[in-house]
């Protein structure tokens, strides 16, 4: 497995990327990362080039890279209860800076960057995310119709997106939630938007979850879940993205 820290161009500067891919210099099927709030670091290092091993040229961008390379904030090793209000006390400024505006303007670039790779293959690519990165996905695929075919999101808050951008969504689509997250009737009222656009989807909670299910670097770390997360996500891009 490869892996390098790459720079892309945008309206606002320079947004630092991580980039795992297949060794042998073949083509791949492009994946859009977006990391959660926590941001680049070893845990999203570890399921990029995780997600590279089955075949795909995965990209990981700073979402925040208006405020500076990674790390945008320094975290301790392992963020347990005791350091997140410290954390969150320097993040929540960050996340409520990354408008859907400024997320919009980053995707096309970050697109164009990833399809422009010499190790991406030409064709349809799929975006994934995790926390606000999976709200993130989810905007990217809406504002992509044509170029996205699958999506995915964990423990993101995908309801912000609303019911009348939904309705744009063309991409296959799997949505897993935390349990914490969301409750039964805001799940059902979620998935009726979703039919209601003719998606072709699953969506549902994962038991027994906390919000950063995925992540093992956090006290939400579940590992069924993380298991279940790549249960669901890789049959999704391999459909989507002609690997099946």
């Amino acid at each position: 497995m490869l892996s390098k820290t790459l720079h892309i161009s945008t309206a606002d500067g320079q947004a630092d990327a991580f980039a795992a891919f297949p060794e042998g210099g073949e083509k791949h099927p492009g994946v859009l990362m977006y990391p959660d709030g926590f941001g680049i670091r070893p845990v999203l290092r570890d399921m990029a080039c995780e997600l590279a091993g089955h075949g795909y040229y995965v990209l990981v961008p700073n979402i925040f890279y208006r405020h500076g390379p990674t790390p945008v904030i320094e975290l301790p090793e392992h963020i347990g209860e005791e350091a997140r209000p410290a954390v969150f006390a320097q993040l929540m400024p960050l996340i409520q800076a990354h408008t859907e505006e400024r997320s919009l303007s980053d995707a096309d670039d970050y697109l164009r960057f990833l399809t422009a790779q010499p190790q991406v293959g030409a064709g349809p690519v799929a975006v994934t995310g995790y926390c606000i990165g999976g709200l993130v996905a989810m905007r990217t695929a809406v504002a992509h119709p044509g170029q996205v075919a699958a999506v995915a999101s964990f423990h993101g808050p995908v309801g912000a997106v609303g019911a009348e951008s939904l309705a744009k969504l063309t991409a296959r689509a799997h949505l897993g939630h935390a349990e914490g997250d969301l409750t039964p009737e805001d799940l059902a009222e979620l998935n009726q938007s979703l039919d209601a656009a003719g998606v072709d989807y699953t969506s549902e909670i994962y038991p027994g979850t906390l919000h950063g299910f995925t992540m093992s670097d956090t006290d939400a770390f579940d590992a069924a879940a993380l298991q279940r997360h790549w249960d669901r996500l890789l049959p999704l891009l391999d459909g989507a993205l002609g690997r099946s």
